[in-house]
């Protein structure tokens, strides 16, 4: 499945984040949209294969598909530009600046958030008909789903909001290694693999994503979840981003470059091999 090895998928990254930096307005906000929507809806039929079945693990080995096929198609994640627009930084690219990285990040943000919100919309009038029916099993899951972490989280006041923090950084430490996996093989079966694993077990430890809450939560409020927009933001969507952030760059970005990227010297050995030297001329 012709394995890249680190040195030249690490380059990869810093070509990648460089790349997207220089991205123009509307291929940024475009790629983000279509990125933004394409999650949701696998999110969406993660939550219905899990209700129709039962099983959580069932929908969580399914929801990979749909990250998959919007890295296949080039489309951008916040929690992906996360990671590898500051390797460009970090690298000294000509012309890369934090105003850039940051006008990346704000761009793509708004751009998931406008395809996710779409798909949010549009599948809130499916369940319910037009807004005229009851939302059903699957809406009621994602109204469930919405409250219990929220308002969940909020009953426990700094200890639930740095809980969401955490579980955004281990959410994006593992989504960080399905955006290098796209990158870790030259075929289309290669990289599926790579990305597929660290997704499902994203999903079915039920860490936070940015991204696919930015559809979770607006849908759980048309569905009828008892709780706000502000109670989204405030304990949700800021802390997970925030953990995302740095659960990524930390464990993933940063780490790959400082070890393959950024090697540091190799040991000396010349005492040993004098000793060894030594020896034999003692022998």
């Amino acid at each position: 499945m012709a394995y890249l090895v680190p040195t030249e998928f690490v380059t990869k990254m810093v070509d990648a984040g460089e790349s997207k930096i220089y991205m123009s307005t509307r291929d940024t906000l475009v790629r983000a949209y279509m990125a933004g929507a394409i999650l949701a809806l696998a999110a969406v039929f993660a939550v219905t294969v899990a209700v129709a079945s039962g099983s959580h693990l069932v929908g969580s080995i399914l929801f990979p598909v749909g990250f998959c096929m919007l890295y296949l198609m080039g489309f951008d994640l916040l929690t992906g530009v996360f990671v590898l627009a500051p390797l460009a930084w970090l690298d000294r690219r000509p012309g890369v600046t934090w105003g850039g990285i940051l006008r990346n990040w704000g761009l793509v943000f708004l751009g998931n958030f406008a395809g996710a919100l779409t798909v949010a919309v549009m599948m809130a009038f499916v369940f319910t008909m037009g807004f005229n029916t009851e939302p059903g099993a699957v809406g009621a899951k994602l109204a469930a789903v919405g409250e219990a972490r929220t308002l969940g989280y909020a009953e426990y006041g700094a200890a639930g909001w740095f809980t969401i923090f955490l579980r955004g950084m281990l959410c994006n430490w593992m989504v960080s290694m399905g955006v290098v996996g796209a990158m870790i093989s030259t075929h289309v079966s290669g990289k599926v693999l790579a990305m597929w694993m660290p997704i499902m077990l994203f999903f079915f430890m039920a860490f936070e994503h940015s991204v696919v809450n930015m559809f979770l939560f607006p849908t759980a409020i048309m569905m009828g979840g008892d709780f706000s927009v502000l109670d989204y933001f405030i304990w949700n969507e800021i802390p997970t981003a925030l953990g995302n952030l740095v659960g990524g760059l930390a464990f993933t970005g940063l780490t790959l470059y400082s070890t393959h990227y950024k090697t540091a010297p190799k040991r000396q050995l010349t005492a040993a091999v004098d000793s060894k030297a030594g020896n034999e001329a003692l022998a």
